[in-house]
């Protein structure tokens, strides 16, 4: 099997921090030319130098056209075309007092930030990847591009606290599967990796902060340990690669097993 992206080009939101961060230096580490992008520039700047020859980093609101399309052109300029998009930029509101005032705009930002960014980048990359086509010396059963979108397992549960957010997981899995089928003519593949506990600065806040957080975790996750962001990044490299061609449509749990229990209402307490 075929797990290599050297050469390729990825484009890679959210790139500044935590799991983003991780699939980007994943894809760099094995050859792939790499754009960072987040709208942190302090953040990208810090985690792109030494600059390396396949990393570029670009710093913008992709709520805004102009900075989609801008991503786009630079990173055609920079690396001379795009093989792989990963939509890994994405935003929480928790309420752990689910019955305290709601902000009237957080089902729109959550929608905003989850699920049209990454609508409207991965339409305007995947007409890159067809124009690209032609120019492909790539056989016929390969795929011309592959989009992977960063969900969460909160989009399969019921989670009071994380309502805003869980309605932008669920609609951006079935984004992953609608697009998945609209493009597949075009040899377009389109997938989802979604977790659960991953270890990050916040989170390992948490567990300092609250006696018996990381026990009750583990016990919930039938592997017993809270995941990486490596190991996210690794499942995003396989869709992204050739070993992936087959695959489409799927949102593939990374969790340890946590989504398959019903220990707790939300996959981060």
């Amino acid at each position: 099997m075929n797990f290599s992206v050297n050469d390729k080009t990825a484009i890679v939101t959210g790139a500044a921090t935590g799991v983003g961060l991780a699939i980007a230096r994943h894809f760099a580490e094995r050859g792939a030319n790499v754009m960072f992008a987040d709208s942190d520039i302090k953040a990208l700047k810090v985690e792109t130098t030494p600059h390396q020859a396949n990393i570029a980093c670009f710093a913008g609101n992709l709520s805004d056209k102009l900075s989609r399309i801008n991503l786009l052109k630079e990173t055609v300029s920079t690396f001379d075309r795009v093989d792989i998009l990963v939509n890994a930029n994405r935003q929480v509101i928790t309420r752990p007092d689910i019955l305290a005032k709601r902000r009237p705009d957080d089902l729109e930002t959550m929608l905003e930030q989850n699920l049209r960014q990454h609508y409207e980048l991965s339409w305007l990359v995947a007409e890159k990847f067809i124009e690209q086509e032609h120019n492909r010396s790539s056989s016929g059963h390969d795929s011309i591009g592959s989009i992977v979108n960063v969900s969460s397992i909160a989009a399969q549960r019921m989670v009071p606290e994380l309502v805003e957010y869980s309605v932008s997981c669920a609609a951006q899995d079935q984004l992953t599967r609608s697009m998945a089928v609209a493009l597949a003519p075009k040899n377009i593949r389109v997938n989802a990796v979604a977790f659960g506990s991953v270890m990050s600065k916040s989170l390992a806040a948490k567990l300092n902060a609250k006696k018996g957080h990381r026990e009750f975790i583990e016990k919930a996750t039938p592997l017993g340990r809270i995941a990486e962001a490596d190991d996210v990044a690794s499942v995003v490299l396989f869709l992204s690669s050739d070993s992936a061609r087959f695959v489409t449509g799927q949102v593939l749990n990374v969790d340890g097993g946590r989504s398959l229990l019903d220990r707790s209402s939300s996959p981060y307490h």
